[in-house]
C-alpha cells in the first residue's frame, strides 16, 4: 500500500476540510509531487458529495464556502485564510476542444478517466492512503507521461492538453523518448492549438521554460508541429545552446524564450 508522509496532510486547512466533508480525497498534483518529494503549492479535494452537500458540510463545521465554480462542480473551502478547492466528481457529457459540460457522478473512475494524465489522476484520503483508480502511479515511478486512454479522444476534449503534455514532458519525463502515441496524437490535432486563448498558451509556455531541462520538450514540440504553430520561427538547437550557456545558473524563462 502507497502511502503519503507529506506535511501538508497535518496542516490546519487539509485536516479541517477533510474532517468536515468525511468522504473526501485529496487528488492531483498534490498527491502527484508529494509522491516524487516535491513541493505541494495548492490541495486539491475531490468528493462523491454534491456541491450543496459540500456547501452545507463546510458551514456547518465552521468553514466559509465559496461557490467558485459550482456549476462545474467547485467550491473553495477557506479555513484561517487557506483556500482548498473542493470539486465532486464528475464526467464529461460534451466537450468542444476547449470547456466541457460535465454532470456529477459518485463514482472515482468516471472522476478519474476525465482527467488528462495518468500521473494526475492519483487520489489520496485523509490519511495519505493512495488511491490509484487507472494505473497512474507506475507511469510516475517511470517517469513517464502519458494520456488516459485513447490520447486523440484527450486532446480533443481539451486542445491546450497538447500544451500540457509538453510541458509535463519538460518537468517529469524520464523515459528514453516521450510517450510516442501521445505525440502521434498531438501531431494530427496540431490545427487545434488556433483556438486556445493566447493567454492561456503564453501560460503554458512560460511554465514549460521553467523546468530545469526543457529541451527534449521543446524538440518534440518541432517534430509535432507545434513549436512552429505557438512560436514561429522558434529553434530547439538554438535553445539547446543557450540551456548549454547558462548550466549553473539560475532559470530565465524569457532569456530562454528569446
Amino acid at each position: 500500500m502507497t502511502r503519503l508522509t507529506s506535511a501538508w496532510l497535518e496542516a490546519p486547512a487539509s485536516v479541517a476540510v477533510m474532517g468536515a466533508l468525511g468522504e473526501a480525497f485529496y487528488v492531483g498534483g498534490c498527491v502527484r509531487n508529494a509522491l516524487l518529494g516535491a513541493p505541494v503549492a495548492d490541495i486539491d479535494v475531490a468528493t462523491p458529495l454534491s456541491p450543496e452537500r459540500v456547501i452545507e458540510r463546510l458551514e456547518a463545521a465552521g468553514l466559509r464556502a465559496i461557490p467558485t465554480g459550482i456549476a462545474h462542480g467547485t467550491v473553495t473551502a477557506v479555513h484561517d485564510g487557506v483556500p482548498v478547492e473542493v470539486t465532486t466528481f464528475r464526467r464529461d457529457v460534451q466537450t468542444d476542444g476547449r470547456h466541457a459540460v460535465v454532470a456529477f457522478t459518485t463514482l472515482m473512475i468516471e472522476d478519474a478517466r476525465r482527467r488528462d494524465f495518468t500521473m494526475n489522476a492519483l487520489y489520496a484520503d485523509a490519511s495519505g492512503r493512495v488511491v490509484d483508480p487507472i494505473g497512474g502511479v507506475p507511469d510516475l515511478e517511470a517517469g513517464r507521461v502519458r494520456f488516459i486512454g485513447p490520447p486523440d479522444d484527450r486532446i480533443c476534449e481539451d486542445y491546450l492538453r497538447i500544451l500540457r503534455f509538453f510541458r509535463f514532458s519538460a518537468w517529469f519525463a524520464r523515459t528514453p523518448q516521450l510517450d510516442a502515441a501521445g505525440l502521434a496524437g498531438i501531431a494530427r490535432h496540431v490545427d487545434g492549438l488556433a483556438r486556445l486563448a493566447r493567454e492561456r498558451v503564453g501560460a503554458e509556455v512560460r511554465k514549460l521554460l521553467c523546468a530545469p531541462d526543457p529541451a527534449r520538450a521543446i524538440r518534440g514540440m518541432e517534430g509535432t508541429g507545434v513549436l512552429a504553430s505557438v512560436l514561429p520561427g522558434a529553434n530547439a538547437d538554438a535553445l539547446a545552446r543557450v540551456l548549454a550557456i547558462e548550466a549553473g545558473r539560475s532559470v530565465d524563462w524569457l532569456l530562454r524564450l528569446a
